[in-house]
């Protein structure tokens, strides 16, 4: 398997394409750290969230269709989350100002983190490069009250994700023993 995959990496450099991907990252492994700016440039490290479950969801673009629907759906799901102990945060590489356009258009209530930079989707595997433009894979990431890996979503329907989500996390939570900490 790793010689394909090699290949397929190769494949896509000769195309100019390129994947950034974790490949040790696996569920139990520890989340990798980070610290980012939300739309109100509020600094937020997922440390900040030790005790809590967190919904870490990767997304390609502000106000496009796609995430449009998703990030909606999450808003409308949101007390069904905070009443699991779930903290939605949204990743893409747009910058704040677009983050609090997009957060102010469709009302959205939890933080839409900036990694302008790329280096936290590339350590989730959810950087995408074609030739000079990168974005976010719409990737999602279940994050425990111990900062471990839950569950990973690779494929993601934006339409049903957030309902899928729920179903998940409750019976993650069911076989959990950790500490919890209510979401504010």
């Amino acid at each position: 398997m790793l010689p394909l995959k090699r290949a397929g990496a190769a494949l896509l450099a000769l195309l100019g394409l390129h994947s950034a991907q974790a490949a040790d990252l696996a569920i139990g492994n520890p989340a990798p750290a980070f610290t980012l700016l939300d739309q109100e440039t509020k600094s937020h490290s997922l440390a900040n969230y030790r005790d809590r479950w967190v919904v870490l969801y990767f997304y390609p673009k502000d106000d496009t269709p796609g995430c449009t629907t998703e990030a909606c759906n999450f808003r409308d799901d949101l007390p069904a989350m905070r009443a699991l102990n779930v903290q939605i945060l949204g990743i893409s590489l747009d910058d704040t100002k677009s983050h609090a356009q997009f957060a102010k258009k469709y009302s959205l209530p939890f933080p839409l983190l900036a990694d302008t930079t790329g280096d936290v989707a590339r350590a989730y595997g959810a950087l995408w490069s074609v030739g000079p433009m990168r974005f976010a894979k719409r990737h999602t990431f279940v994050i425990d009250p111990n900062g471990q890996i839950a569950k990973i979503y690779r494929n993601v329907e934006p339409a049903s994700h957030s309902r899928e989500l729920q179903q998940e996390l409750k019976a993650l939570q069911k076989g959990f023993a950790g500490a919890r900490k209510p979401v504010p």
